[in-house]
């Protein structure tokens, strides 16, 4: 498969739509135990293990042919189930889903040859229960969020969904200039000490790889509460397979790999300002630097669309939406939760009022 082909509607139901020996129900992937499960009568069958020989690979940045941003976060689609007939309408970006009314699973609708394919998935390994109870766990620990707030969040309302996700690698040549400054006490004559700084202009080389730098590539995903419960476990990574997206839902990505690459290179401009900061205080054996300015050559950009697993809900809190989610691999919580100013207002005067009662202790 190309770089740039997605699996075609009849493939990925020839794969993911089996249906259980035993009664006949669809099976799904279940994260609990890692393989394809019929929650009718419990029947479970492995999956396949990867060859060694079909890792996810590396693909090379500057011979992909699909880089712009994909925007169909305002179109619907129609998905038929070719096992009962039924249609159902989802958005455009949604490439999974599971028949509401007979339960078969729809994996990957026929899209336009302009997608690029992913080429690996990171597996679910929190279940739906789990992610509930992680969310349930976070919520109690938020103190000035309101109870009723508390009551009126479901953490049964969670959904599973494979978020999309660029990853960069990519060697970066620095040309760098700088002051380095050197301290030294200097007594004065008064006895005491100051320091004084003497400064010298520098220049150089810094050369820094760069491995797996990731991008979420969902513009419907920016608040809720994803980035805030990241990272996500890269080195569990499996080449795609539609059978773990059978029972979840699926989302095609909306920032295309171009703008991806302008993401993630802001982010690697912010943690080379301090490694070039740090390297150049070890290169000159200096106390201190200012004026550091550097320029970035970006080398062998590779790059990986992989599928990340997260359990997303919301609740309403007084005509407001409040969004959260949940790693699938980890169950680390994100998201914001609705503070009551009442209870902040109480919070500092009982911290006043502890400072309050040590000072009087202390005097």
């Amino acid at each position: 498969m190309s770089d740039f082909e997605l699996p075609t509607q009849e493939v990925t139901e020839r794969e993911t739509d089996k249906k259980c020996p035993n009664c006949g129900a669809t099976i799904t992937y279940n994260p609990a135990s890692g393989m394809m499960h019929c929650d009718y009568c419990g029947y479970e069958r492995e999956l396949p293990k990867a060859d060694t020989e079909n890792q996810v690979c590396e693909l090379d940045f500057e011979a992909a042919v699909n880089t712009e941003s994909c925007e169909w976060g305002a179109e619907k689609k129609s998905v038929e189930c070719k096992n009962c007939g039924a249609v159902s309408i989802y958005d455009a970006l949604e490439t999974a889903a599971v028949c509401p009314f007979c339960g078969s699973t729809q994996v990957m609708p026929a899209a336009t040859n302009k997608t690029i394919a992913p080429g690996g998935v990171c597996p679910f390994e929190v279940t739906k229960e789990q992610a509930g109870a992680s969310f349930t766990k976070w919520l109690k620990r938020k103190w000035f969020t309101p109870k009723k707030a508390k009551q009126s969040a479901n953490p049964e309302a969670f959904k599973g969904v494979y978020l999309p996700y660029w990853t960069f690698d990519a060697q970066t040549t620095n040309n760098y200039t700088a002051r380095a400054g050197y301290d030294r006490k200097v007594r004065k004559k008064d006895g005491s000490y100051e320091t004084q700084t003497t400064w010298r202009y520098v220049s150089g080389v810094y050369q820094e790889f760069f491995d797996d730098e990731t991008v979420m590539a969902s513009k419907r995903q920016e608040d809720s509460g994803v980035q805030e419960c990241e990272p996500f476990k890269l080195n569990k990574v499996v080449p795609y397979d539609p059978k773990y997206l059978a029972g979840f839902v699926a989302e095609r990505y909306s920032i295309g790999l171009k703008d991806g690459w302008e993401i993630a290179q802001t982010s690697i401009h912010q943690k080379l300002r301090s490694s070039v900061d740090t390297y150049i205080k070890s290169e000159w054996r200096c106390d201190r630097t200012s004026n550091v300015n550097f320029s970035t050559i970006y080398s062998n950009i590779t790059y990986k669309y992989l599928l990340v697993p997260a359990w997303i809900s919301s609740f309403k809190y007084k005509d407001k939406t409040y969004q959260f989610a949940v790693n699938g691999q980890t169950g680390k919580v994100g998201g914001k939760a609705p503070v009551s100013a009442l209870r902040v207002i109480i919070g500092i005067l009982i911290g006043i009022g502890i400072i309050a009662g040590i000072c009087l202790l202390a005097g």
